[in-house]
Formats: structure tokens, sequence, C-alpha cells
């Protein structure tokens, strides 16, 4: 991908101060590393350590060239302003970066309207702002924390996360490394002793080792804790280009024995080739095991160093090999091409509606991405890297700044307005005429289904959740253990209760529980927290992590209840298998009923509801235009023929067992529109206008339950 080396003069060995020369066989390697992230993504859909093998050549080119300046100014014949002035370098950093990042984004912008549902263009537009400004890496990891988006569909930028983490380490670097320069030159004057070479890399060395252990530990103690976070978080990653700075400030001269060298370098770069398939990089990186790919990055860095050679002996195996024209070409555009490749495969498997790529397809995906990333390298980033030595007239270079210009103007436009309408768009369903949008009443009792448009509309049905949204009155998964929410709705002046216990599938069900507690004097008293079913012993996992805080937080609400003594709980009593078809009820499920069981409460326990799992949600799959009859989900997929609660009815005579399976699915589907109402507001939480509309029959079955009316 990225590094500051240039791209046609030699490099100065940081640590020796001699000329090594141009190190054609590292170019290799950027070429072998972006093959391996181009192929992992398209033909086999997982993290192959390429990204790792980048970060750590990006950090040697550039803290190498840092160091270098940073000696280059220590003389006083220098003036202050040219030790400590970033403008240039950042300039030649924008140059090198920004173009092609930008080219790219506004043909995303346009792919997103020709392609995405509208209902994505928003989150997608804060993407593309994301991308633009370097900061995609910190957007994703807070979006895999944010329970609401956390099933959004794979997004055509997501890639972009390692380049706004190399931005930001550029800059960090930069500035720190100028200021550092610009002090040690200041106390020179006064320590003389500062002024020397070897003393000014061993202080660079040691300052950098101590963030760079710094920040391994970090990731490896995050990994345990939010490794969706960690995966992206900067904090974590810096030790991998850090890694690859210190061997440029540090770089060992020491001969090594040819056979030895080529043992080294052949055993290094079968790790880097390998690792994808015996590393789950997105479980694991960048904690203990990216030390395989940054470390072996890291040997053939220094085995194909002059400095590992006796006199007379020549490059390893691995280097010539590397030193391949064919791979040394595929390094000079590898930062185009990892640019160009992730869109086009995400864009094409949206447009084709399909998971993964054949081999035949995926083969066109790469060869046009890398007809595309030589475009992009020869036409765009070359002239504008380097100005008149490019080749390019002056006239032509002006009018390709015009051309990205306009193109950012009209995508930063484009994303504007997006936000704008993602933001203003609401949700008003409150007052449909029921002989029009029946809803769940459809299926279950057969009323007549008119022929007009869906409620919520698509573009906003990602909107509609419940009464308890924003969730002020919901746990939070950041709360401590033990904290208890509580809300009330309904008839906040009843003496009678009911209340309404668990996660997010517990809590859709409040717009009807609050409508029925309104016409029957009946308070609705809620005790809910994200992702927390009550459960005993089984530990969920959110966000890649285990949440044992739903346990501590189970047993609170539990001996909250006893305490409180409401009338009646209302809870979930089944989940959708963990592997395979259907829905099952956890033993825990069924531990936790024996409690109220025990101590006399009484429950009224609802089976939960179909999950979808198409390609797109089924808003989505609904905003481009297919039907509900194929945005939905197959009953037999998602629910067991008969509900798993009944078979342990008998053993819970103080609990009421609901199912309105019937209500969401016919005989074999379950349709993304029933009853012209919108089924589901993303993958598995029914929209809060489809609960409201079984209301009538809710009121008929908790009126039998608890005999109130």
């Amino acid at each position: 991908m990225t590094d500051d080396k240039p791209t046609a003069t030699p490099n100065e060995d940081a640590a020796t101060g001699n000329t090594s020369g141009y190190r054609l066989d590292l170019d290799g390697l950027r070429g072998i590393a972006i093959a391996l992230v181009a192929v992992f993504h398209v033909w086999f859909g997982r993290v192959s350590g390429g990204v790792d093998v980048f970060l750590t050549l990006s950090g040697y080119f550039f803290v190498a060239s840092l160091l270098k300046h940073v000696l280059a100014t220590q003389p006083a014949s220098v003036t202050w302003g040219q030790a400590v002035n970033p403008w240039p370098r950042l300039w030649r950093l924008a140059r090198r970066l920004v173009p092609a990042l930008f080219l790219v984004l506004a043909v995303v912008t346009v792919l997103i309207v020709v392609v995405m549902p509208t209902t994505r263009w928003g989150p997608l537009g804060e993407e593309v702002q994301a991308s633009a400004l370097y900061y995609q890496n910190w957007h994703l990891a807070f979006q895999s924390q944010d329970y609401a988006a956390a099933d959004s569909a794979i997004s055509p930028m997501q890639h972009l996360w390692s380049m706004s983490m190399q931005g930001q380490f550029f800059v960090l670097t930069l500035v720190c490394a100028l200021l550092f320069g610009g002090v040690l030159r200041a106390l020179s004057r006064f320590v003389e002793v500062l002024q020397r070479p070897v003393v000014v890399r061993t202080v660079v060395g040691v300052t950098l080792a101590a963030v760079t252990l710094i920040s391994f530990a970090w990731a490896v103690h995050r990994h345990d804790i939010n490794q969706a976070f960690n995966y992206y978080d900067t904090v974590a990653r810096l030790w991998e280009p850090l890694a690859g700075g210190l061997l440029a400030v540090w770089m060992p001269r020491r001969a090594v024995p040819q056979w030895l060298r080529n043992l080294l370098a052949v055993g290094a770069l079968a790790l880097i080739v390998s690792c994808g398939w015996w590393i789950a990089g997105v479980e694991e990186y960048p904690a203990g095991w990216a030390l395989v790919p940054v470390g072996a990055t890291l040997m053939l860095i220094w085995i194909g160093s002059p400095n590992t050679a006796a006199p007379a002996v020549g490059p390893t195996a691995a280097s010539r090999t590397l030193a391949h024209p064919r791979l040394v070409w595929l390094g000079s555009i590898a930062y185009a091409l990892y640019l160009w490749h992730w869109p086009l495969l995400v864009f094409y498997l949206a447009w084709q509606y399909q998971d993964d790529a054949s081999f035949a397809e995926g083969t066109a995906i790469l060869a046009v991405s890398v007809v595309l990333a030589w475009l992009t390298t020869r036409f765009v980033e070359a002239p504008l890297r380097s100005g008149k030595r490019s080749g390019m007239p002056r006239g032509g270079r002006t009018a390709l700044v015009i051309a990205l210009i306009a193109a950012t103007v009209a995508s930063a436009s484009t994303v504007i307005v997006w936000q704008r309408d993602a933001a203003n768009a609401t949700v008003d369903t409150r007052n449909l005429d029921p002989r029009l949008y029946p809803g769940g009443l459809a299926l279950l009792n057969g009323v007549a289904v008119p022929n007009v448009p869906p409620q919520p509309s698509p573009d906003v049905a990602g909107k509609d959740w419940p009464i308890t949204w924003p969730p002020s009155v919901v746990g939070a998964f950041t709360d401590p253990p033990e904290r208890i929410r509580r809300g009330e709705f309904g008839d906040l002046t009843a003496t009678r209760t009911i209340a309404l216990v668990g996660g997010s599938h517990a809590d859709q069900w409040a717009d009807a529980l609050d409508l029925i507690g309104k016409q029957h004097h009946i308070k609705i008293v809620t005790y809910l927290r994200l992702g927390c079913a009550l459960t005993t012993s089984h530990v969920y996992t959110w966000f890649g992590q285990k949440y044992p805080q739903c346990n501590a937080w189970s047993r609170a609400v539990m001996a909250q209840l006893a305490r409180d003594k409401p009338d009646f709980v209302f809870t979930n009593s089944t989940r959708p298998a963990e592997s395979g078809p259907g829905d099952y009820m956890p033993s825990d499920y069924q531990e936790i009923f024996a409690q109220f069981r025990d101590r006399g409460q009484k429950v009224i326990a609802i089976r939960d509801n179909p999950w979808a799992n198409g390609k797109l949600k089924p808003p989505d799959c609904l905003a481009t235009g297919r039907k509900p009859s194929v945005c939905g989900v197959d009953r037999a997929r998602a629910m067991a023929p008969v509900d798993p609660a009944l078979a342990v009815a008998g053993q819970f005579p103080n609990t009421t067992f609901l199912d309105y399976t019937n209500a969401m699915c016919d005989a074999t589907y379950c349709p993304a529109v029933v009853g012209n109402i919108v089924l589901w507001h993303d993958f598995h939480h029914l929209t809060a206008t489809f609960v409201r509309s079984l209301t009538p029959v809710m009121d008929r079955d908790l009126g039998r339950a608890t005999g109130w009316w």
C-alpha cells in the first residue's frame, strides 16, 4: 500500500549511513503482499496478513527517512525553520496519498448511487467522509460497538481503515520526529554530545522501542476485552509500523552465511504467504499472532540487507525472486490496487445479490482492479507526485488537478445531502388505517390486504425502533454489570404491573404493551439491557467478545424482581438455533423460568421472531426494488415446526406461552412485508409498526393470561 519511499532513487541505510542501493526485493515484497490481500479478499474471504506486511514496510521506510532528516538538520548551518517545518513533507505525503484515494472515493460515490439501495446512502456517505478525512478506522471501530449498526452489510470502503491508520501514523510520527529534532538541536548547543549521530540514533531507538512495547502490550491486553474494536484501533496497531521503524534505526550489522541467509529468507517468505491460512487474522490481529507477518517482514528486510552478507556474497535466492520484474511492477501499483480491488468486489456482489464470487468472477474482478490500478498509478499518482519529472505536460497536470477537485467537490456535496436526508428522515406510523395496513392480522386472521405502498418506507424502516429508544431506559453495553435501568410506560398511575424483562428482543414488544397498558390501566415497567436475555450460566458473545456482564445483570434483575413483585413478567422463551435451522429453548431460559415458578411469580413468555439471513437487510433488499417474497427468510430455516417451549410447558404452570409466528410467516416463507407493513427494521428486530399491528391479538391473549379483562 503506502509508504514514504521514493520510487527511483537509492535509499540510505539509516543505521549505518551507508548507501545500500535501491531494494527491488522490497518492492517485490509489496507485490506479494498486495497479491495476497486481493486474492484472499476476492476468493477466500479471509485476512491474509498482507496489510501487516505493508504496515511494517511503511514504518521501516518512513522512520528511516525521518531519521535521515533529523541527522541532517543538526548542524548549526541549518536554520530552525528547515529543521522543524513539517509542510514540505506533509505536502509530499498529500501528493502521494490523496489523489488516488479521492479518485476512488469519487467513483465509489457514483457506484453507491447506481448499485446500493437508498437505505444505505446515508451510512455509506459517513464512510466516504471518514475515509477522505483519514478516520475510517475509528468510524468502523465505534460502529462495531453500536448495537443498532452491528449487523450492517459490508461496506465498499471497509478496507480503507488501514489507509486511515497509516495516515495517522505518518502525521503523528512526522510531527514528533520534527519536534524531537528541533529539541535535540536546541539542547546540543549546551550538550555537545547530542550532536553525535550514534547518540541521536540511540535516543530515537529507545523512544521507539518504548512506544512499540506499550502499543503491543495494549493490543494483547485489548484482544481478550474487545477484539472488534482492537482490530481497528490505531493505538493497538502502532507497534507494527514502529517495529519496522526500529529496524531502520537499529539494523544489526552481522555477516550471516549464505546458506543460512537463504534458509531464513525462504522461511520468512513462506510464513508471509501461508499465514492467512492458519491464522484467523480478524480474530487475532494485531495481538500476538501478528508477530508472524511482522516478524517475517523484518527478517526479509534484514536478511536482504548488505549488512548481513560477507564481501562478494550476492543476494539471497528469496531476494532474487522478490526482485523479479513482474513482482516489482505489481509492487509499484500496490497502493492503487489496494484502493480499487475491494470496492469492485463489494459492488459486484451487491449488484449480483450474492455472497461470494466464483473463480471466474474473482479473476475478472482482479483483472479489472489491476488495469485500474495501473491507469491510476500511471496517469494520476505519478504525474502529481513527480511533477515535471513525470513527463506529463504542465497543462495535463493542471487539468488532472482540476478534474480531481471537481470530483471531490461533487462527491462531498453528494455526501452532505445524503447525511442531511438520513438525519432528517423520520418514522410516523402511529395513526395508520388498520384497514389499509393490517400487518400481522393479515396472515393471522386472514384480513384482506389492499394494494398500497408498505409502511414504514424501507428508506426509514431502520429508524422504527420501540418507544424505549433512544435507549435512555435500556441498559447499554458499557453499563456496569449490575446496573439496572428501569422505565415506566402504559398507565403510570396503575397499581397492576407487568415487567418487561430481557434484551432487545423483549424490548421490541414495548409499543404493543404500552397501548394495552393504557387501555386496561396497567403499568408496564421495563428491566432491559442490550444483548441480555435472562440467563444463568451461558455467556453471550457480542462484537466478537464474551459478554459475562449479562450473567451478573441477570442475577441482579432476578433479585430486583423478587423485591418489586410485579404481577406478571413478560420475557422471551426461545432463541435462534446457534447452528442449523430453527429455534430452540436454551437450558438457561428453563432455569430462569424454574426460579420464577419456585417463588410463585407469574410469567408471560413469547416465542422469538424469525431472523432474516439474506445478503442485505430486508429494508435494504426492498429498497433495491426486490419483492417481499425474496427479501425475507424461509420459515423452515428460521423457525422450528412447533414452538420449542411447548415441550416443557407442563413444567411451568405459572407461565403462559405465546407464539405469533403465524402472524409473520405463511406456511413456507416469512416475507419482508406482511399486511403492507415492513416486518423487520434490520435482520432480526421487528419494526415497532408491525408490533403495534399485533396489539388486538395481544390484547386478547394477555386478557386470558392475566384474567384482568
